[in-house]
């Protein structure tokens, strides 16, 4: 079977992708090819892991009227490429991981009169996943919510396919001898994302100064580019950092602290790991707040809004989840309910259906 998955822009996207990519390699006989563009992320981060990658240019339509026009001819354009691929390849199926980029791949998988797929991450469908499920033939959600926004019939609730390598992580102690942590102690582990959040960073700073003689260690990844601007640097109770393996990480925490971004929300479900959740005012739809409070309907997490952030209120939430072993276990029963950890292998299951 022969597969071609769009994807691009961010990691909440790329990484999914990936994760249904290595569990469709298990089965030998299949091939893929991930198309996305050739001036963002994925145009280095696909190709390392191995993959074969096309990428197109293709404008995003937000902005004014220019823009949009613009958008417009590079949709006409970037479409008739990948007709021209994908003739060329071949394929089965092609399934779509949202963001712009996804569009022309669909569009022209229609054209060619091939099957496809599109995968919702988020629990507040984008714009390209809202006008691709029109044309669509299967439509893979990530949240009981997703149903509302789309053609029931042909949409399936089935997870992210990152948490099912989330699930499969093995929990190894030589994480904390490299990031110098101490194995017996408890870790809380704070990380804002990929790229870290200068503003959360800002409170993180003020926070540490807080915190005094407690029985557990923190973590805190600040983003790389973040760095070198983090004034504190670190003591005996927290160790600062500029990035980490995140699942490596995350499998040891007992309490995560983190931006609630689509893919962030399906680690720590399929970890059944407690958190607090600091959603992003930054994004589209908001729907890292719908996300968070998903979770914490599920009482897996406490959400804190960036606009009621302060170091105060962070340390006492972290203090209080932190000595109530019995709470924190509840949170991470709760967590793990929530966790699709099937998730790539019941997609895999559906795109095989589809191609019968």
């Amino acid at each position: 079977m022969r597969i071609v998955i769009a994807t691009g822009g961010t990691g909440g996207h790329i990484y999914p992708a990936l994760s249904l990519a290595d569990t469709l390699l298990e089965d030998k006989e299949n091939e893929v090819l991930f198309i996305g563009s050739s001036s963002r992320m994925e145009a280095k981060e696909i190709p390392e892991k191995g993959y074969e990658f096309k990428g197109i240019n293709v404008l995003s339509a937000s902005g004014g009227l220019a823009n949009k026009v613009k958008s417009s001819f590079s949709l006409v354009k970037s479409t008739n490429e990948c007709i021209k691929i994908l003739k060329e390849y071949k394929p089965d199926i092609v399934i779509g991981f949202g963001n712009y980029i996804s569009v022309p791949v669909i569009l022209a998988a229609k054209k060619l009169k091939i099957k496809t797929l599109i995968h919702e991450q988020n629990s507040v469908a984008g714009k390209a996943n809202i006008l691709l499920s029109k044309f669509v033939d299967g439509i893979i959600g990530s949240y009981n919510e997703n149903l509302e926004q789309f053609n029931n019939s042909k949409t399936r609730i089935l997870g992210n396919p990152r948490a099912s390598e989330a699930y499969k992580t093995v929990k190894d102690y030589k994480v904390f001898e490299e990031l110098g942590l101490d194995k017996n102690k408890k870790l809380v582990l704070i990380v804002m994302g990929s790229l870290g959040s200068h503003s959360v960073n800002q409170v993180l700073e003020e926070y540490c100064d807080l915190v005094k003689n407690i029985n557990y260690q923190v973590l805190i990844v600040t983003g790389k580019k973040q760095f070198e601007d983090f004034k504190f640097k670190g003591n005996d109770y927290i160790k600062v950092v500029s990035y980490i393996d995140g699942l490596k990480v995350m499998v040891l925490a007992d309490l995560v602290v983190m931006r609630s971004g689509a893919t962030t929300c399906a680690e720590v479900s399929a970890l059944g790991k407690a958190s607090i959740t600091i959603p992003s005012p930054y994004v589209p739809n908001n729907h890292q707040y719908i996300n968070a409070k998903t979770l914490e309907k599920l009482n897996s997490t406490i959400v804190i809004e960036e606009s009621n952030l302060t170091s105060q209120l962070l340390n006492e939430t972290i203090e209080k989840l932190m000595n109530d072993d019995k709470l924190r276990e509840e949170m991470s029963n709760n967590a793990l309910r929530a966790g699709k950890v099937n998730a790539s292998e019941d997609i895999v299951k559906w795109i095989k259906d589809l191609v019968k």
